[in-house]
This record gives structure tokens, sequence and C-alpha cells, in this order.
């Protein structure tokens, strides 16, 4: 399922729209910054699914509810598609058990664009961490 999600063929595609994009990322910032849920390492906001890299100082649970609650109600407003599932039910979370295995992921995040043949270098993907000049711990 991830293989086919980071080829950018299956699901909605509705992260695709620069105004949901960029309330998701303003969205994940808020998150971090302002309500200390997580200290954001990285992130990608593809066409149909989200990563996130982030260290959680609050549950887990507490975390996803937070931005997938804010996020699905703004984005189903832009939509119009209010009171309609926006996000999956369930995500997938994983726990990085050392620094290489933490760049490790931090890079297959940021790269996933240009697995996905949408740019060519990381740097040039609007969406993400890598091409946002967002500083990241």
């Amino acid at each position: 399922m991830d293989r086919l999600l980071d080829e950018v063929r299956t699901g909605n595609f509705y992260l695709r729209q620069p105004a949901i994009a960029g309330m998701v990322v303003e969205a994940i910032r808020y998150n971090s910054s302002v309500l200390s849920h997580f200290v954001l390492h990285a992130f990608v906001i593809m066409p149909n699914h989200v990563h996130l890299l982030a260290t959680p100082l609050v549950p887990l649970p507490r975390l996803t509810k937070s931005l997938k609650g804010i996020t699905a109600k703004k984005a189903n407003e832009l939509l119009g598609l209010t009171g309609r599932p926006f996000w999956q039910e369930e995500s997938y979370d994983h726990t990085a058990r050392n620094e290489r295995e933490f760049e490790r992921i931090r890079s297959y995040i940021e790269e996933n664009p240009v697995r996905a043949g949408i740019v060519k270098g990381a740097r040039d993907y609007r969406w993400s961490s890598a091409g946002s000049n967002f500083e990241t711990t």
C-alpha cells in the first residue's frame, strides 16, 4: 500500500490543490511550534498522503486527532465536502530506533516526490521540509 501511495496513482488527490496542501503545512507548523504537540523533523504533503517525522510531546492519539481534526474540517470546507471523512481512519507510526534509521526515514520522506516522479530534486518540491525553507531539527 505504501508503494502504491508513494507512486501517486491511488487514493484521493485533494492534497494536490495548493490551498489544501498549504493549509496542511501550516497546520503541521502550528501543531509543532504553537501547540507544542511534537518536535518536527521532516514532512511531505504528497497529492494523496502525508508523511511526518516528529518526536511526539503529547500522546500520539492526541497528536493525530488534533492534526487530522482541524485539517479535515478546513479541507472539507474548501472542497465543499463538509461532513464527509477527509483522512483515512488509520495511520501508520514507527519508532526510529537509532540515528541511522532516523536519517533513513527523513531521507525517505523528503525524497518521496522525487521517487514519485513529481520533481527532479527534493528541494524543488514546495510542500515538504526539503523544499519549503523549513528549519527542522
